[in-house]
């Protein structure tokens, strides 16, 4: 019996659409990312931070969300803990503090300010030796000094992934990987139990082989390995759990839940190319809700700050997981008493 003409094209429309879905899911945070509220600190004589404040808040509106800090030091322990992704040093000798850690967005746009720093900076001694020599306080043919702004990487990415492109490329496959695990677990395991037990032995073995990867073999990762372990295999439970507890609540109809929740949504938005400010509001906020924007911010923390506080990722990870086996029990004691009841 061939299918009808009408659902044949209801179908082939249905699917164009979902390629629509799946185009802008993943295209949209890129193209409508711009430069904004990104946190910089500033630090030096409190009339130089007035000045370079006001300079900067006229040139770059909404692009830098400025912060004072009160020596170089403090600078530097703000973009260990991530509080800032940069500095701005004001003084003699001027400089500015980035971090490539934070991701080839961040020190592109912090490489251009140092520029733009020194050349308004040199511009304004040249002006002021012309003035001086003018009012005669300065011989004929005085030339200001050179003015250079250095640019200093206090957390740099390791050799191994000198681009960064090691952990932004990371995050795709984690986030597949937990998903195909959730599906083969909820086609081919029956039993709730054995489905938990499956999903917990997958993250374990599979978070190990990840990290053994991506941490032994490529140099991707930094820092302690059971930390990364862990961090990596709780990612991977907390989507393989998801989907296997939307599964055992909605059917077949969950692992499409459980795929639209965690690829369409949470992979999108987990900043994992370009800090969570640059995504339009508030979308970069709530990616760090979803598995993949958690994972991404943690691993990065692991590998390269680990005086930054990691504890709401690793919640959002753990809270995840819960769902997903609250999900996989309550669909348990749903269907047992269904049965009991047909019984």
């Amino acid at each position: 019996m061939h299918t009808p003409w009408r659902r044949t094209v209801a179908l082939a429309l249905g699917a164009g659409l979902a390629v629509v879905v799946i185009l802008l899911a993943f295209l949209w945070p890129t193209v409508t990312s711009s430069v904004k509220d990104l946190p910089i600190a500033v630090t030096g004589s409190p009339a130089a931070v007035s000045a370079v404040t006001a300079q900067l808040d006229k040139s770059a509106e909404g692009a830098l969300a400025l912060t004072t800090a009160s020596s170089r030091a403090d600078a530097v322990k703000l973009i260990e803990n991530r509080t800032v992704d940069g500095a701005i040093v004001l003084g003699e000798h001027p400089e500015v503090l980035t971090a490539s850690a934070n991701g080839a967005a961040v020190s592109q746009l912090l490489g251009q300010l140092a520029a733009k720093l020194q050349a308004q900076a040199q511009q304004q001694a040249d002006a002021a030796v012309q003035q001086a020599v003018a009012a005669g306080k300065a011989p004929a043919g005085t030339v200001a000094p050179k003015i250079t702004v250095a640019v200093t990487d206090v957390v740099p990415l390791a050799s191994t992934d000198a681009r960064g492109l090691g952990l932004t490329a990371s995050s795709f496959p984690l986030v597949l990987g937990g998903m195909i695990g959730g599906v083969l677990i909820s086609i081919l395991v029956a039993g709730s139990w054995r489905r938990l037990t499956a999903v917990v032995v997958y993250a374990a073995a599979g978070g190990l082989a990840v990290t053994a990867i991506m941490q032994g073999w490529f140099g991707i990762l930094q820092g302690g390995f059971w930390a990364n372990w862990l961090a990596v295999s709780l990612s991977m439970l907390a989507t393989s759990a998801f989907i296997v507890g939307m599964n055992a609540l909605l059917g077949r109809a969950g692992l499409a839940v459980g795929a639209v929740v965690t690829v369409l949504i949470g992979n999108p938005l987990s900043s994992a190319a370009q800090p969570l400010q640059f995504v339009a509001a508030p979308w970069g906020a709530i990616g760090q809700w979803f598995v993949p924007g958690a994972s991404v911010t943690l691993l990065r923390d692991l590998s390269y700050f680990p005086a930054a506080d990691a504890l709401f990722p690793w919640l959002v990870l753990l809270g995840w997981a819960a769902v997903g086996v609250i999900a996989m029990l309550a669909g348990h004691f749903r269907n047992q008493e269904v049965s009991e009841a047909a019984a």
